[in-house]
């Protein structure tokens, strides 16, 4: 698919076939897509929780995900999560192709940009999680399916659950699978003249 109709084709779906299963190699291909999002410094602060067990999601959808429907019935339920202090985490490993030179700069980068800025690295992932979203929301467009970008659960609860690491934030999650309804018409769109500033306000 082009690029441009899988931009303007993508929307929010709510209603999957619950029998849809995508195979392994799709959900490589789209993962592997996925992490070609950039991040700060290369840090690529993602960790993709893919929510599996039948039970766990039906909890979710239960008790913590105002009954959302795709939650259970999509192929594919990845809860973004990231890593805030991934910039301390062996940064090399982030440059490991780079020349030496190049590597040995931005790494040495890393800590004074982060150090004592914890609302920056908090800022960065959530960031980071943002551009991985749009990436796996495209990708799997292009692919042929659908998706949907979830915040309406507990997120103190489903942390819990998935016994979220003290130093990662949650994001939203994303539901992918095969749509079985059209979504309504695009709900309005502001034109560009309220949107778009000139070298400031």
């Amino acid at each position: 698919m082009d690029t441009f109709d899988a931009i303007y084709q993508r929307r929010a779906i709510k209603h999957y076939d619950a029998q849809h299963k995508l195979t392994a190699e799709e959900e490589t291909k789209l993962l592997e897509a996925t992490i070609q999002a950039p991040t700060s410094f290369n840090i690529q602060h993602w960790r993709f929780v893919i929510l599996r067990d039948p039970n766990l999601r039906q909890k979710i959808r239960t008790e913590f995900g105002n009954d959302q429907a795709q939650i259970t019935d999509a192929s594919l339920l990845i809860l973004m999560t990231a890593d805030f202090n991934a910039w301390k985490k062996n940064p090399e490993r982030y440059w490991i192709n780079a020349p030496k030179e190049v590597s040995d700069l931005l790494v040495g980068w890393m800590a004074p940009f982060h150090e004592g800025r914890e609302w920056l690295q908090r800022d960065e992932a959530q960031r980071s999680i943002g551009m991985a979203m749009q990436t796996l929301m495209l990708a799997a467009k292009a692919m042929g399916y659908e998706s949907c970008p979830m915040i309406g659960f507990d997120i103190d609860k489903v942390a819990e659950l998935i016994n979220l690491p003290e130093d990662h934030v949650m994001g939203p999650m994303v539901a992918i699978g095969k749509g079985t309804k059209e979504s309504w018409p695009k709900p309005g769109q502001l034109p560009l003249s309220e949107l778009v500033v000139e070298n400031g306000f």
